[in-house]
């Protein structure tokens, strides 16, 4: 997954679900999103955040 897709993948979930969701990069180099209330990995690995809840 592109850096992009991963933008804009993360921002229609953060808004359809209104939860706060991150993108980050797994150990093998790869791009992933989830909810950033599932994630327990090395906050060193977050590239962005996505808020819906952020003013």
């Amino acid at each position: 997954m592109s850096l992009n897709d991963a933008h804009a993948f993360a921002f229609s979930l953060a808004t359809t679900l209104m939860a706060a969701i991150i993108i980050f990069q797994a150990g093998d180099g790869t791009l992933s999103v989830m909810p950033t209330s599932e994630y327990d990995g090395d906050t060193a690995a977050i590239i962005h955040e996505f808020d819906p809840f952020a003013p």
